[in-house]
């Protein structure tokens, strides 16, 4: 049967869709002509600052006002720098650091970068007060564990964002930051009392809801509010809660509705964008794995599924949102250096650098999750003339690492080296025989080996976090 055609440019004015590659295929800019509401870049889309300007002027040859989105978190979230890094640090940096001035300033120069690639949402960034010392897949993407501190942050993050004229999209509501396991692969469960949930994780929400031209909805399951769906599928947190408890009136952005949190939940991806539409979503990212065939089917289930009022509501707010990103903006003036200087300051010292000179860096193989994506990490792109070996903790041998270091010193560096039972156990092995400095690239938790010579924490892995713990190592090249 046919589909009407105003009812499928509504349904299609609800949809991020995405493609694979440096170029845009014919349909994903045909789409955007068909009033598709826009796409979100990620890793694979990006080469270089050219090439991206060039694919998202591509895209507006489709639709002058497409939204153009991409995760853009700075730290260990970067899509612009995957190939090397981020040159900021993260919000765990910046929430070390507390300095709120500083923040804004980094979040304006990450919309300066997006705005010269032409792009207007940045799915960032992300407020969850992080809780849990093993969450796998917030972490340093939070600004801390203390919800007044990320409150504060959250806010001069979104100001730095949108003074640049790219929107911001606080992340991930209701709160992510209390769960142990990843809403990629599964449906997580926030069990508890409304009481701890207000004071808790809704803060930084609460405080952004003001400015914030969007927010992005988390595939978790609050039993108190939610029942037994994600909040992404909830009215009463979606409508009741954001919209009339916190006032928040802008776009409402679904995560991915790929993820096992939302896909798994509802049957499907077309039956997910029908159950968000109907809690009250505006936005609906489908995910990275996107094709022409999907959208159709998408665009069919929510024609089929979602009354026409709903669909008129949810595109009028997204219509609103691209021409405010249209407006005209002051260039923001970025700082030389600005994100190393700043990663410089979250740095932090225990114990003592002394005797740590010339060492042996002994890197550990670390994992990472899928939010963050495979991004360069650690101190070998900073390393003047010192050697460096990776190796799989599980696999490797504390006295070969010290024959092999003979008189040097090593240093140790690791990504969450608390939650791996292989790391922690061979850093102990290795201090017990010999001078050990450990560098902790990952969320700073309260383990420490019993006799390492010092422990550098960076609250981060990007690229100006790895510089910064060189050079506080004395190991930088000039």
């Amino acid at each position: 049967m046919a589909i009407d055609p105003a009812l499928r440019r509504l349904a299609l004015g609800t949809l991020l869709a995405a493609f694979k590659g440096g170029n845009a295929p014919g349909w994903a800019v045909t789409l955007l002509g068909e009033g598709l509401a826009g796409h979100t870049l990620f890793g694979t889309n990006v080469a270089d600052p050219a090439q991206v300007a060039a694919l998202t002027a591509r895209l507006r040859e489709g639709r002058p006002d497409a939204l153009i989105a991409i995760d853009e978190e700075g730290g260990d979230v970067t899509r612009l720098a995957h190939r090397t890094g981020s040159p900021y640090p993260g919000n765990a940096a910046l929430g070390a650091v507390d300095d709120e001035d500083l923040t804004r300033a980094v979040y304006a120069a990450i919309g300066a970068d997006l705005v010269a690639a032409g792009i207007n949402l940045d799915l960032a960034p992300t407020v969850d007060v992080n809780t849990a010392d093993d969450n796998p897949i917030i972490g340093t993407r939070s600004f801390g564990a203390d919800p007044l501190l990320v409150a504060r942050h959250a806010r001069a993050a979104v100001d730095g964002l949108q003074s640049a004229g790219v929107a911001a999209c606080a992340k991930h509501f209701p709160g992510h930051g209390a769960t142990v396991t990843d809403s990629h692969l599964s449906l997580p469960t926030v069990d508890v009392p409304r009481e701890l949930l207000e004071t808790r994780d809704l803060p930084p929400f609460a405080a952004v809801a003001g400015s914030a031209k969007a927010v992005m909805s988390a595939h978790i399951r609050v039993p108190v509010l939610t029942g037994d769906d994600p909040a992404t599928f909830s009215t009463a947190a979606l409508q009741d809660l954001l919209r009339s408890t916190l006032g928040f009136d802008g776009v409402i952005v679904t995560d991915a509705l790929e993820m096992a949190g939302a896909a798994a939940a509802a049957g499907g991806i077309p039956q997910a964008a029908v159950r968000a539409l109907t809690a009250g979503a505006d936005l609906l990212c489908i995910g990275a794995e996107v094709t022409h065939e999907l959208v159709e089917a998408v665009v069919a289930a929510i024609v089929a599924g979602v009354p026409a009022a709903r669909l008129e509501q949810a595109v009028a707010r997204n219509t609103a949102l691209a021409a405010w990103t249209a407006s005209p903006r002051t260039a923001v003036t970025v700082a030389d250096d600005l994100g190393l200087a700043a990663a410089r300051r979250a740095v932090r010292v225990e114990g003592s650098l002394t005797g740590l000179s010339s060492p042996l860096v002994v890197q550990l193989a670390s994992g990472y999750s899928i939010a963050e994506g495979v991004v360069p990490w650690g101190l070998a792109p900073h390393l003047d003339g010192v050697e460096q070996v990776e190796v799989e903790a599980a696999a490797a041998s504390a006295a070969q690492l010290t024959a092999h270091a003979g008189a040097r010193p090593i240093v140790v560096v690791g990504r969450h080296t608390h939650r791996q039972e292989s790391h922690r156990a061979l850093i102990e092995q290795l201090s017990a025989a010999h001078t050990v400095g450990v560098v902790e690239m990952g969320w700073p938790s309260a383990w420490r080996p019993a006799r390492a010579r010092a422990f550098v924490t960076t609250h981060g892995a990007s690229l100006a976090n790895g510089r910064a713990a060189a050079e506080a190592l004395g190991l930088a090249a000039l």
